[in-house]
This record gives structure tokens, C-alpha cells and sequence, in this order.
């Protein structure tokens, strides 16, 4: 056992000493149920094989599905799982293909506050004697602010879609603003579609090739017609869509700055927020100092729906140590509208030996 392995265990044991349940999961996952949450996207990131009985199948990239899903099965509440292994990812920038990760999450129903409050002060603690700076977010408040746009649900969903995506959000945000002309090819296509109905375009284009059919084809047409009528989102939205975003500081300070703005769509989101603080402040941890940052996890930690957080060392050559945060909407799905409110964590071993862990 090497020394990462040897931190692992060591780590395990604590998450344990805490209450949490050893939980396992098969390396093979199926592929159907990874690309259900994630679309084809996953695929650029995870390994990807056929079984001759099993079909489609991914490397495990990692652990939260398979927990979820057993938990999903006739898991306690509330429940605390822990597990430790392997998982494996694509990667670029010479950073490891696969690597260990130990992990703790939560399912209960009561009190998601002082749940978020319970994981973060967990994994603070089981980082505390290293150098390291947390940081935390919301993406609850994101997609609070875009549920509460003058647009239609058609725009808005297509917002909720990328919110992990943030170069394509600013983009999309851009044009339902109408920022800009249209792209040369778009505008060529909307002026076909006005031009000639649906079914003499379909007719034209002669034998259906593909999954889609001829109403399933008809339907996007109107969908890319509707979208071209919708008026554009008001300039104030979107800048106060803008504010949210680069909202950054203190977690108490930046609760405060978004109240004042006086959104009604956010204060919801709010009250979750200002409701986490106190917990977290119960369990120990300085809110007045803790950092927030309101586009943390958009780019890495896309199944999370509402806190997130991490802790980061100060080096540019490692990933961000340890991330976590609460995942609800993913419970609903893969307990096929059976939902219980969860949130976890993950903690790279590795990392920390990197920084002079010790097992």
C-alpha cells in the first residue's frame, strides 16, 4: 500500500468514526445511467468500453452515482456513507488519469441547512492541518436568478442547461439580449423556415434519415420560430445576471450585497443561503470570513444544484484538493421521482501527500 492508499484509509476511518456507512461500488458502471445525468458530454471525459452482455459500460469516474443509487434502493434516513478507490478520468495538462478518492455524503431530509453545515465542517476538519483555502458557492442562486427572467421557459431552460457551461451561458445570454447580429448560417436558416412550411421542407428533403421524425423535426422548427419571436431579455437582467456572477467575498458580505439588490426572484435562495450561514456559524466555522464565490463549481462539479465548496492549495499544478456540495436533483432522477435531499463530498489523497501529507 502506497502512502496515498495509506492516507485513504486513514481519512476512511475518521469518516467512520463519524457515523459513516464502507460503501463500495463496481469499477465497470453502465454507461445509460451516466449519460442520462450528464448527455453525450461525459463522454470527453470519462473511459468508455462495450461488454459483450452489459453493453455499454465507463470506467467508474465516480463514486456518487453507484452511491446514490444504492442508497436510492432502501438506504436509512438519514444515512452516512464513506468509500475510498480508484476513479478515472480523461485529462489534459499532464494531471492524473486515474486517482484516489475518498468520500463522505449525506441523505436527510430534515434541515438541509444544518446538513451542508455538518459536511463542510467535516471535511474542514479532516483538512485542517494543511495549508489550505475554502472557498464556497451557490448554484441555487444562479438558477433562482434565471427562473426569475422576463423570457420565456423555452430560453429559460436553455440557460438552466448551460449553467455549467459558462462560456456557452454568457453566450446564450448575449443573444436573448440581441447583443449582436445574428450568425450568417442562423439567420440564413430562420429566413428558409419563415419561408416555407415544415411539411414542404420535410417533403423536399426527401427520404427521413436518422432518429427524428417528420413531427419530432416539425416541432424544432417551430421551437427555432418561436425562440426568433421571443423579445429580447431586458439590458437590466441581464446585468443583473452579470452581478450575480461576479459577486465575490466574504459569504456574509456577499449575502448581504445580493439582498440589497433587491431581486425578488432570489430571495428564496436567499433565505437557503442566510440559513446555511447560521448553521455553519453552530458548527464552528467563521461566515464573516469564509470566502464565496458565486461562479465557483460551474465548470467541474455540474450535478451539484445548490451549496458547493472546496478547498484549494496554492499551487497551480494540483486540482482543487477537495469539492463537495448538494446534489437533489439528482436523487429525483435516478430514484425515478423518489427524491431525498443529499450532499457529499470528495477528498483527493494524493493531492495531500503532494503537499506533504503524511499517512
Amino acid at each position: 500500500m502506497n502512502a496515498a492508499e495509506t492516507l485513504a484509509q486513514n481519512l476512511l476511518a475518521q469518516m467512520q468514526d463519524a457515523g459513516a456507512q464502507v460503501v463500495t461500488a463496481d469499477i465497470l458502471q453502465p454507461a445509460e445511467t451516466l449519460l442520462d445525468l450528464y448527455g453525450e458530454d461525459i463522454r470527453a471525459r470519462a473511459y468508455v468500453t462495450h461488454d459483450p452482455a452489459l453493453g455499454e459500460m465507463m470506467l467508474r469516474p465516480d463514486f456518487t452515482v453507484p452511491v446514490v443509487q444504492a442508497h436510492m434502493k432502501g438506504g436509512a434516513e438519514p444515512a452516512r456513507y464513506c468509500y475510498a478507490g480508484p476513479v478515472f478520468r480523461k485529462q489534459v495538462k499532464g494531471r492524473a488519469r486515474e486517482y484516489l478518492q475518498v468520500g463522505y455524503e449525506l441523505f436527510a431530509r430534515d434541515n438541509p441547512n444544518h446538513a451542508d453545515a455538518e459536511v463542510f465542517a467535516r471535511f474542514a476538519q479532516l483538512l485542517s492541518g494543511y495549508d489550505l483555502r475554502p472557498v464556497t458557492g451557490d448554484i441555487g442562486i444562479l438558477k433562482a436568478a434565471v427562473a426569475g427572467l422576463d423570457t420565456s421557459a423555452r430560453r429559460k431552460a436553455a440557460l438552466m442547461r448551460h449553467i455549467w457551461r459558462p462560456n456557452r451561458f454568457r453566450a446564450l445570454l448575449e443573444r436573448m439580449g440581441g447583443q449582436g447580429p445574428l450568425a450568417a448560417p442562423r439567420a440564413d436558416l430562420l429566413r428558409a423556415l419563415r419561408a416555407t412550411p415544415a411539411a414542404d421542407l420535410t417533403e423536399q428533403a426527401g427520404p427521413v434519415v436518422g432518429l427524428r421524425s417528420v413531427g419530432e423535426i416539425a416541432e424544432r422548427i417551430a421551437a427555432l420560430l418561436d425562440d426568433a419571436d421571443t423579445p429580447p431579455l431586458p439590458a437590466a437582467q441581464i446585468a443583473a445576471v452579470e452581478a450575480v456572477l461576479n459577486l465575490s467575498g466574504s459569504a456574509r458580505d456577499v449575502a448581504r450585497s445580493l439582498r440589497m439588490q433587491g431581486w425578488d426572484a432570489l430571495a428564496p435562495a436567499l433565505d437557503r443561503l442566510e440559513g446555511r450561514l447560521d448553521a455553519l456559524e453552530d458548527a464552528g466555522i467563521d461566515t464573516a470570513t469564509l470566502p464565496f464565490e458565486a461562479n465557483f463549481g460551474r465548470t467541474t462539479m455540474e450535478y451539484y444544484d445548490g451549496f458547493v465548496f472546496g478547498f484549494i492549495a496554492d499551487r497551480a499544478d494540483l486540482p482543487p484538493v477537495a469539492t463537495g456540495g448538494r446534489y437533489d436533483a439528482m436523487t429525483a432522477v435516478l430514484g425515478q421521482g423518489r427524491a431525498i435531499p443529499a450532499v457529499g463530498g470528495v477528498i483527493r489523497p494524493d493531492s495531500l501527500i503532494a503537499l506533504g501529507g503524511r499517512a
